[in-house]
């Protein structure tokens, strides 16, 4: 006679056994802004390799993802936060939504990438930010191209120069912060009001400013002079129908000119994927995933050991002096210096 409690114990057993055998992937959500972008088959991998299901949630532009990451700390929308940048992340770690990770591909990244002493956020990618110009509109009127963010008071250069909203605007913010640090928290609005004075145009995006106001890129801006980055060159061949062979804008990269951004990954307070969340940090910070980076978001991988593309190599730009300001001293005037730039420049 079989023993009642054995017998129970093995009906237990085999009632678990159809639950574990269909058991699916666990879901990885990463909260990003809306201009990340990485190859499926990337992705594929990673979850192959984990039995995860990766899930991405766009978050609008990098403030409103911030926004959201912050808003939803106490119930976290997502598992991870990609795509804070230098200009927010003292708010990011003020708000303390990322829990600290020192992931051993730190190793390979540069010191000067990780702003983050605690480790909440990781450097994944960096890009400049700065003037393009029109090659061929200052070549066929002999006009020479800015050397320096004072040159562009000059008369010669009205109008010509077509700027991004730093309120509603990435890059916006990047190149005030720029012109913050060349000219001086008691000297960057002296400058802006002379801009304003020789015929500055400002847009509310990245997507008007280049594609509707530069004139390289539409063929019918009116702007030779656009704020955008330094890998915009190499975008304009990649993607030129018909194939050119060379780049028909170019970067002003003199000293002060531009801004380094640089953008973070982090793990958000309160997931139950730690875990999976580690492991897809460590996948972004790999090499693989690196190289895949530069043709993905046309910026620049951390891991010093990425090799980049071709294109990147001959087109793309990386400025050897950018303007720096630290986060800390972005995050206590950041909003300061916005309002003080809306009131001289918009009103």
């Amino acid at each position: 006679m079989k023993h009642p409690s054995l017998v129970l114990f093995f009906v237990f057993f085999l009632s678990l056994l159809p639950a574990c055998g269909s058991q699916g992937p666990q879901t990885l959500t990463i909260l990003t802004h809306d201009s990340f972008a990485v190859s499926e088959e990337l992705i594929t991998v990673f979850e192959q390799e984990n039995n995860v299901a990766v899930v991405f949630l766009a978050g609008g532009d990098t403030g409103a993802a911030l926004n959201k990451a912050i808003l939803s700390r106490e119930a976290p929308l997502a598992d991870i936060f990609y795509g804070v940048d230098n200009t927010f992340l003292s708010r990011a770690l003020e708000a303390d939504i990322f829990v600290p990770y020192e992931s051993p591909l730190l190793a390979a990244i540069p010191d000067d990438f990780e702003l983050d002493p605690q480790h909440r956020a990781l450097p994944v990618d960096y890009g400049d930010v700065c003037i393009n110009y029109d090659r061929a509109w200052f070549a066929e009127r002999r006009l020479a191209i800015p050397a320096a963010l004072v040159d562009l008071l000059q008369p010669e250069y009205t109008g010509l120069l077509v700027v991004e909203n730093p309120a509603t605007s990435s890059p916006g913010l990047a190149f005030l912060l720029a012109t913050v640090a060349e000219f001086g928290p008691d000297g960057y609005l002296d400058f802006w009001a002379g801009l304003r004075d020789n015929g500055l145009v400002v847009v509310d995006d990245w997507e008007t400013a280049y594609f509707t106001n530069f004139s390289a890129s539409s063929g019918r801006g009116p702007q030779p002079l656009a704020v955008s980055y330094a890998s915009s060159p190499a975008a304009e061949v990649i993607y030129a129908d018909p194939p050119v062979d060379e780049a028909p804008t170019a970067s002003l990269l003199a000293p002060g000119t531009c801004f380094r951004q640089i953008e973070f990954v982090g793990i958000l307070r309160g997931t139950p994927n730690r875990d999976l969340a580690e492991r897809f940090i460590d996948y972004m910070l790999d090499t693989r995933y690196q190289e895949d980076i530069p043709l993905q978001m046309f910026v620049y991988p951390v891991n010093q050991n990425a090799q980049l593309p071709p294109e990147f190599v001959q087109w793309a730009a990386v400025a050897s002096e950018p303007a720096v300001l630290g986060p800390d001293l972005i995050a206590v005037h950041r909003d300061e210096w916005i309002a003080a730039w809306t009131e001289v420049v918009l009103r």
